[in-house]
């Protein structure tokens, strides 16, 4: 992938062309020019967790339950069965000349906003709220998505830069003001890392402004972009986000004037149709010629460094390699990673030696759109909760089922009384010895406005309760008298306290793709034990919150949250009992061990800067409990001096690890070095203070943590 080469090339190709063919390529839906034997090419394509809309893909769990993995291998193989899919489907298409919509290379994925407020509907897209853990999670999706051979095997994009999640219903319009500290502290970090780490191939703006300047063309943004993180791909607009510029965000007074502002400030190529009025700005000065080469050289840049010009190692990628074995099988073993254990009282894993009849009830129970999220491809076959629990347990098992209520609506039936199946759940329940319940939300209660014809709440929750109707089902269920395992299908924080109060175990499977029932029948009856962690913060309320609107971050996320969670960011049972017994930092990192004491802290003083190279710790990991079981191993770090320290311990390592019934390992785990900084007022980022909390363990070091998983992390007292 030598970009000099492809651009030289894209330069060359570039200076054949007459102004009006320039700007005709900076439009997504770019036409062919037949006289160079160029072919028309489609940038808009999507592949969030598997490629998307484009008929059949392998569909793998919505991105947060990806987050909840905290398995930076695992999305990087994810990412290369979405590149070798995307090539099979390519490759396809193109002998048949179909070069429409999702169909190309370009794949307007990772989306690596941060989930700051768990109202924003689209939160479920990304990785969750914490920076580090989006930060390590993007940068091995896009690496291993663009490959490392002669050419890129598809190109990535980060979305949506910089400062967006929310609200849906004023995104066309909103102001998103940002300070420098939050700015270099959160809103930017795993985009910056997407550029210096990854080279990620393409960025897209937001819809919204940031601090004053509409996202596809602003200035600013685009000196941090370009010009201190040396950013040289593709910079493209949300989908008709710069006609906004003039319809909504009044920047501007004419298609002509938003196309020159966009344009002007970096955009290269439109999602929308706002560059047909190029020539027009053009013919008023408000853009040169050499502005619209430069985007048209960038962009043809992008397609050879792609290879489409060429024959490349990847063109005899089949197209038996969709949906292949091996990949179906990675989407269930990503699924059963993803799901987070919320509450278990000992009834899980489930015996079914020991079970006559399963109840299964819920709106989510046989729901295919439950399994999906949004940004999804189709798969050849989907195996809900309900089906992946009846293939399960066969003829050994009775299952016995029902919806019990609509998603949200207060009936089933059009022409029936309010809660028509609510009766029907509870013979279910009376009849069976146990009750899955499967509750939550979908892409029509939560996405993107305007997407899937979503209409409530313009895709934002109001509310972190469920529907109502969903709570009367829940109390139904509670009040059978029969044991009760919630398993919640949402890719967002929902009140779970009546749950957590009345069931005998909890489940958030997220939206687990296509493969979820199959996951879910695994892990509820203990083929596999659930591990996954927490990747937001489930709140108590709403009200302990900021406004929606407030993009300070005050009082947001586990970082900077001043009350107790309801369920704590990177918090998550297993089936074991995996406990971190002893943890030092390596005589091998920055620090010099001058004096380990016998209660697992240790004192550490160093001769040399730390900040010069990684700390590194090596943790003790036993499982004590009679279950083999994957963990997260997690390090987080307190600033014990600087007043400008973000105020909690943060995550600044993890790793997962597995480990057998009684058995023992050592595990490493690097602490970068930006880890020991703060940043001030203004966004700079400095070394204030030499005195640092390491805690290592699998949950975070706070109390509340400490009392749902009953295990208190190791702490390390270190000092430069």
């Amino acid at each position: 992938m030598d970009r000099k080469k492809a651009r030289k090339k894209a330069t060359e190709l570039v200076s054949q062309m007459t102004l009006e063919e320039k700007a005709s390529q900076l439009r997504y839906d770019a036409p062919a020019i037949k006289r160079l034997g160029i072919p028309a090419y489609n940038w808009w394509n999507e592949a969030l967790h598997g490629v998307a809309r484009a008929g059949q893909a392998t569909i793998f769990p919505q991105a947060i339950g990806l987050g909840a993995t905290f398995d930076t291998e695992l999305l990087g193989q994810i990412a290369d069965t979405i590149a070798t899919e995307g090539r099979a489907k390519y490759n396809a298409y193109s002998q048949e000349e179909d070069r429409d919509i999702y169909k190309g290379l370009t794949f307007w994925s990772p989306n690596v906003n941060i989930f700051r407020d768990p109202r924003w509907g689209r939160g479920h897209e990304t990785y969750g709220e914490d920076p580090y853990l989006t930060k390590e999670l993007g940068v091995s999706f896009v690496k291993w998505l663009q490959g490392d051979g002669k050419v890129m095997k598809a190109a990535a994009c980060a979305k949506h830069f910089a400062v967006h999640s929310g609200p849906e219903a004023i995104r066309h319009e909103f102001d998103a003001i940002a300070t420098p500290k939050d700015m270099e502290e959160t809103y930017l970090p795993a985009f910056e890392a997407l550029t210096r780490e990854a080279d990620v191939e393409g960025f897209m703006g937001a819809y919204n402004r940031t601090n004053g300047e509409p996202c596809c063309g602003s200035p600013s943004l685009q000196k941090i972009l370009r010009g201190d993180w040396g950013f040289q791909g593709y910079f493209v607009s949300d989908c008709w986000a710069i006609k906004d510029f003039h319809e909504h965000h009044m920047v501007t007074s004419t298609p002509a004037e938003s196309a020159a502002l966009a344009l002007n400030n970096g955009c290269d190529l439109n999602c929308g149709n706002t560059y047909l009025h190029i020539l027009k700005a053009y013919e008023k000065g408000l853009i040169s010629e050499d502005t619209i080469t430069e985007s048209a050289i960038r962009l043809f840049t992008t397609r050879y460094m792609l290879g489409l010009f060429e024959e490349t190692e990847y063109d005899k990628i089949p197209y038996s390699e969709v949906e292949s074995p091996a990949h179906l099988a990675l989407s269930q073993k990503a699924a059963e990673e993803s799901f987070v254990l919320l509450k278990n009282n000992g009834i899980l894993p489930l015996n079914k030696e020991k079970i006559k009849t399963v109840g299964i009830v819920g709106p989510n129970a046989d729901s295919r759109k439950a399994l999906v999220g949004n940004y999804h491809g189709t798969a050849s076959r989907y195996c809900t909760i309900q089906e992946g629990i009846q293939d399960y347990l066969g003829d050994d098992v009775r299952v016995l089922a029902s919806v019990g209520c609509d998603l949200f609506r207060d009936r089933t039936e059009h022409l029936a009384f309010t809660q028509d199946r609510l009766a029907e759940a509870k013979i279910v329940a009376e009849n069976s010895d146990i009750v899955i319940l499967c509750v939550g939300l979908d892409e029509t209660l939560e996405g993107e406005e305007g997407d899937t014809g979503n209409s409530y709440a313009s895709g934002d929750k109001e509310t972190l309760q469920l529907p109502q109707v969903q709570l009367d089902l829940m109390e139904a269920m509670a009040e059978s008298g029969k044991p009760v395992v919630l398993c919640l299908m949402a890719g967002s924080d929902i009140d779970l306290s009546y749950a957590e109060e009345h069931f005998d175990a909890v489940m958030v499977l997220w939206y687990p793709g296509a493969e979820g029932g199959k996951a879910a029948a695994r892990v509820l009856f203990g083929d596999v034990s659930p591990s996954g962690k927490l990747p937001v913060t489930f709140y108590n309320s709403l009200e302990e919150l900021p406004d929606f609107t407030d993009y300070a971050m005050k009082g947001r996320t586990y970082r900077y949250m001043e009350n107790k969670a309801q369920f704590p960011f990177g918090y998550g049972l297993t089936y074991g009992k995996v406990v971190v017994t002893d943890a030092v930092v390596s005589e091998n990192s920055a620090a010099d061990i001058n004096d380990t004491n016998v209660s697992g802290k240790a004192g550490f003083e160093s001769g040399t800067n730390t900040t010069a190279a990684p700390v590194t710790i090596q943790a003790t990991v036993t499982n004590q409990g009679a279950i083999d079981t994957r963990d997260v191993v997690q390090v987080y770090i307190k600033n014990a001096d600087s007043s400008l320290a973000v105020p909690n311990p943060e995550l600044a390592a993890f790793t997962p690890v597995f480990l057998k019934a009684g058995e023992t390992k050592t595990v490493t785990l690097s602490i970068a070095p930006k880890a020991f900084t703060v940043v001030d007022e203004t966004g700079a980022r400095t070394e204030d203070g030499s005195h640092f909390h390491i805690y290592v363990g699998c949950t975070q070091p706070d109390k509340r943590s400490m009392e749902l998983a009953g295990v208190k992390p190791v702490e390390i007292e270190y000092s430069k």
